[in-house]
């Protein structure tokens, strides 16, 4: 197949292909790319841009079916309340089409591939038959240090039951405030094994007052229930988890570690992960951010200090769509230097790196399988807008 366009964003050199041209081998492979010598000749012209597949790195699959079921501007405290009383109040049956469906829209918009964040079995199914690559974080809890070797456990059962099916997958601890220090270490160290991590981090002022003063309402939340909390430390979330992780093992990691959200990094942070972690990935997920409590992660202080940024959507308990060109346009209204072959970096490329896909996705070059997308409705000058939509053509 061949498909042309205004702009083709191949993301390995500077900048688009004006009036560029790619072509397909029967399994999507890329064979070629270059420059249409008479655009309007070509067969198929887009008027807008070629991308390589998504890379969607933090989403939640297994909560589609909370979708429009969640207030809005709760923060944190309240948004964790919603998730307690509502994630049993949906059928399986009902569970497993929301997943299928929204599985199948989110590759049929580009995602080629996807770090999703699972706490059970029921998206395992559509992802063992699923054209999209996924990484599978089997995410766990556990505030109470005594209940650390029974989640151990059990979460080790549920990495057999994805080997079993064929799934990349493994234990990652989900965050300070829902676990002991004991099991975020414990379950740090298992997930490191397969050489990934992810890990929701620094999401809200709320969790850093958690942990830096011991106070707040996610403390007071916390303490009504009768649950432990993690030591308060004077520290940022960030800095507890880095100290942690290193009694898995000494600094600096190779891991590819991804740490979703960081909405209150400062540059004490970045400092500090630049010094423990060699492979430092971040998850701007920006409407599930405003969704819950209206803020956004500093973008202009991590792309200053040249972290690697990437975008998910979070989940449908946060957010009203899985769209991840939605998640850039916001990015665009909110931080306006950003152009669109910036933002395609962290959708596409910085993605399949942070997955260790790089030698199949992220980039749309000779030999490399990425997916190759449509985004239609851009501005004069090739910027999104609106009514920006995407679309999979191979």
């Amino acid at each position: 197949m061949r498909f042309a366009a205004k702009y083709l964003y191949t993301l390995d050199r500077e900048g688009p292909v004006l009036n560029g041209y790619v072509v397909t081998d029967h399994d999507g492979t890329v064979v070629e790319t270059g420059t249409c010598d008479d655009p309007e000749s070509e067969e198929i012209f887009i008027d807008g841009a070629i991308v390589p597949g998504f890379v969607n790195t933090h989403c939640h699959l297994e909560l589609s079916s909370m979708h429009r079921l969640f207030r809005k501007g709760t923060g944190m405290a309240g948004f964790i309340d919603q998730i307690n009383a509502l994630r049993d109040t949906t059928s399986r049956e009902e569970k497993l089409a929301k997943i299928r469906y929204w599985m199948d829209v989110m590759w049929d918009r580009g995602v080629s591939a996807m770090a999703d964040i699972s706490n059970c079995a029921d998206t395992f199914g559509m992802k063992s038959s699923s054209q999209m690559y996924t990484r599978t974080f089997l995410e766990v809890f556990g505030t109470e240090p005594q209940d650390c070797p029974k989640v151990i456990s059990d979460v080790l059962a549920l990495k057999a039951h994805a080997d079993r099916m064929g799934l990349d997958a493994a234990p990652t601890p989900h965050a300070c405030y829902t676990m002991s220090p004991q099991l975020l270490e414990a379950s740090s160290a298992e997930g490191l094994k397969s050489g990934f991590l992810s890990y929701h981090s620094e999401e809200t002022e709320e969790e850093e007052e958690m942990l830096k003063h011991g106070r707040g309402a996610m403390w007071d939340n916390r303490k009504a229930a009768g649950m432990s909390v993690p030591p308060v430390t004077g520290k940022s979330s960030l800095l507890y988890f880095l100290d942690i992780l290193q009694k898995v093992h000494p600094a600096p990691f190779d891991e590819h570690i991804l740490l979703v959200h960081e909405v209150c990094m400062d540059q004490e942070g970045i400092d500090a992960v630049k010094k423990v972690l060699r492979h430092p990935f971040i998850a701007l997920c920006p409407l599930s951010n405003l969704f819950i409590h209206g803020t956004l992660p500093p973008v202009d202080l991590m792309r200053s200090n040249g972290l690697k940024l990437t975008v998910g959507t979070d989940s449908l308990s946060s957010n009203d769509d899985l769209d991840i060109v939605a998640e850039l346009f916001c990015l665009q209204q909110h931080f306006p230097s950003l152009d669109l072959h910036e933002l395609l970096l962290w959708a596409c490329r910085n993605g399949s790196e942070f997955l260790g896909k790089e030698e199949r996705f992220g980039t749309i070059e000779p030999g490399k399988a990425p997916g190759i997308v449509m985004i239609d409705n851009l501005d004069a000058s090739g910027r999104l807008t609106a009514g920006s939509t995407s679309l999979r053509l191979v």
